[in-house]
């Protein structure tokens, strides 16, 4: 378990006028699919929030402390985010960003994932990442890669694959800043090889051009979920 981190003024400063110069991008979905109901008694889910009575608010509608708490990076990729967007901060709800803290281990990873809703800003408050994001097919899938010391800052486009490697040897932590009050995750390898219910091992095997015993070994591992 990491200790506390005091953030600097000048880094939080930074980090909270980075943060708002993103443009918000929430016209667009804010989760994975929204089905059409005609019964609005049936109706659950929808493409944000349903808003209180404003003269109802009060400061903690605005709050949330758990950025303070460092994450438990005892885990197999040896990190852990902690995320802070509408789900815990109900003011957010229609401001289009959000915030998230990332800590690593030594080596600690941030598996290959994509925000498909969300740009994502990253600052490094401790410690030295190792970053990059691969572009899309019809930019031949180039990658973007960079070092990272303390204050330094990349940026992720909106769902593009990327990655975070603590490359030092102490305990490393940034925050990212998200252009999303819900910015979604997709965990690449989790995604694929540990779909419920699987993706048929044929599928995956001529996808990957391996043995269907490689892929069948893959699904049944344990796919760790650290955002």
């Amino acid at each position: 378990m990491m200790k506390g981190v005091h953030f600097p003024l000048s880094i939080v400063a930074t980090l909270a006028l980075a943060t708002f110069l993103v443009s918000a991008s929430d016209p667009s979905p804010l989760q994975d699919f929204c089905v059409a109901i005609n019964n609005t008694e049936s109706a659950v889910f929808v493409n944000g929030k349903f808003c209180k009575d404003p003269k109802l608010a009060t400061a903690n509608d605005f709050f949330f402390s758990g950025l303070r708490i460092p994450g438990n990076t005892s885990n197999p990729v040896g990190s852990f985010v902690t995320p802070a967007n509408v789900e815990q901060i109900a003011g957010l709800n229609t401001l289009g960003i959000s915030l998230a803290r990332i800590d690593f281990a030594p080596n600690g990873l941030n598996p290959p994932h994509t925000h498909p809703r969300g740009t994502e800003f990253l600052i490094v408050l401790e410690g030295t990442l190792y970053v990059g994001f691969v572009t899309s097919n019809g930019d031949n899938n180039r990658l973007f890669t960079k070092v990272l010391n303390k204050g330094d800052v990349f940026v992720f486009p909106v769902g593009l694959i990327h990655f975070q490697l603590n490359v030092g040897h102490v305990n490393a932590l940034a925050v990212a800043g998200l252009s999303s009050q819900n910015p979604g995750v997709i965990t690449i390898a989790k995604a694929v090889f540990g779909s419920n219910p699987s993706i048929n091992p044929d599928v995956l095997a001529k996808a990957f051009q391996v043995d269907d015993k490689e892929v069948e070994y893959l699904q049944k591992q344990f796919w760790y979920n650290n955002n």
